[in-house]
């Protein structure tokens, strides 16, 4: 099969040698969705117990191997790396002259577009940046949630076909982003879904601290209906005080919070920081919707501890 050409991928006569590095939360999942459309993984690398672990799990009989060897011996690279990592792991690898001309090399970083790949496709290698917009926990579970999972795809114009069909045979529905936009879409991942974990932890350590036995089944049925809202009509769902007006509330939470302490005794005052940020960010929010007037914004603020006009 012809590495420049997206037919064969597209239409699936032929198949690839995929080479894994590494078996962290990411790369085994991936080699196992390629591998179960058929595709031959020709090994995979795993530094920690815990990869060699998930390499067995998610990849049954893949020979561990060296990432050296597997550059030599995979039609198809997947880097699937921390992002700070991937710039040095390329160029060392290019510093070797290990790059292949026409093999495919492609990342999963949010973060990176093309030009982080740029020391491989000097050597001949095609790059391509596939990342899905998904968390992973390393576990087969995962496979099943690719499905249908949107994949920001960055290739160049000649082989942007190749980078789309290889999205679609992991499951995921590809859509094609530019290079200077990625990290912008990345940091909107990350917000979204990284700290919402903070401030569901966060919630729940709180509800835990006022005596809730089963502080997540509590907040589970809230939760689930704010992010459907949240998603189907953005900031016109805002529900609660800030969004009524209501500053004495405010002011109620913030002392109950700073009073609270956790079962090891320890002071709430990271929630009561992310309270006071997140409650400021949406008296802003309700303010530009005209939801509250600039009265009600004023005195949400200064319950709040804005002391600025």
């Amino acid at each position: 099969m012809s590495l420049t050409d997206g037919t064969a991928l597209a239409g699936r006569p032929g198949r690839l040698g995929v080479g894994i590095i590494s078996a962290g939360r990411v790369g085994a999942v991936l080699g196992s969705a390629l591998r179960a459309v058929e595709h031959q993984i020709v090994g995979v690398h795993a530094v920690s117990e815990e990869s060699r672990e998930r390499a067995e799990m998610l990849l049954p009989g893949v020979p561990l191997a060296e990432v050296e060897q597997i550059v030599e011996r995979a039609e198809l690279v997947l880097l699937a790396v921390p992002d700070d990592a991937l710039g040095s792991l390329v160029q060392g690898l290019a510093d070797l002259g290990r790059w292949q001309p026409g093999q495919l090399v492609a990342h999963t970083s949010g973060l990176h577009g093309l030009a982080i790949l740029e020391p491989a496709r000097r050597l001949g290698a095609i790059p391509l940046a596939i990342h899905p917009a998904m968390t992973f926990g390393g576990f087969s579970t995962d496979v099943a949630r690719l499905v249908g999972c949107p994949m920001a795809v960055t290739a160049p114009a000649a082989v942007l076909p190749i980078a789309q069909a290889l999205a679609v045979e992991l499951g995921g529905e590809p859509f094609i982003l530019d290079e200077a936009a990625r990290p912008a879409y990345h940091a909107a991942l990350a917000h979204g879904a990284n700290h919402l974990v903070t401030l569901v932890d966060q919630a729940v350590r709180a509800l835990r601290a006022a005596g809730v036995d089963d502080a997540p089944a509590t907040l589970r049925p809230l939760l689930g209906a704010a992010l459907d809202r949240a998603l189907q009509e953005g900031g016109t769902a805002l529900t609660g005080p800030v969004s009524r007006g209501d500053a004495g509330t405010v002011a109620a939470h913030l002392e109950a919070l700073e009073a609270l302490g956790d079962e090891e005794g320890r002071d709430l005052g990271d929630v009561v920081s992310s309270y006071r940020h997140l409650a400021g960010a949406t008296v802003q929010r309700c303010l530009d919707q005209g939801r509250i007037d600039a009265s009600q914004a004023r005195r949400l603020r200064q319950a709040l501890g804005d002391t600025a006009p």
